[in-house]
């Protein structure tokens, strides 16, 4: 599995969002940025991240997945101020 899988995994499931996957091997960084996190607890958007990856997760494809989830006004910020 590559980083580019991974993210095309969460496209197909988030294609409203900007993505972003860094990594390699079974540990990734991901960044998905759209407003639909608006008024989520942190664990409904981990579940929303996880649940495209969770069949590699358990074949042992993917160890280990750090993530930001973010709306488009918190990345701007980010993006702003650092």
């Amino acid at each position: 599995m590559t980083a580019d899988d991974v993210k095309a995994l969460l496209v197909a499931a988030l294609p409203d969002a900007e993505i972003h996957v860094e990594g390699e091997g079974s540990k990734y960084t991901v960044t998905v940025v759209t407003d639909r996190f608006a008024g989520m607890r942190p664990v409904a958007k981990q579940q929303l991240i996880y649940a495209p990856l969770n069949a590699h997760i358990a074949s042992g494809e993917i160890h280990a997945v750090s993530m930001r989830t973010l709306t488009q006004e918190e990345w701007r910020k980010i993006r702003l101020f650092g």
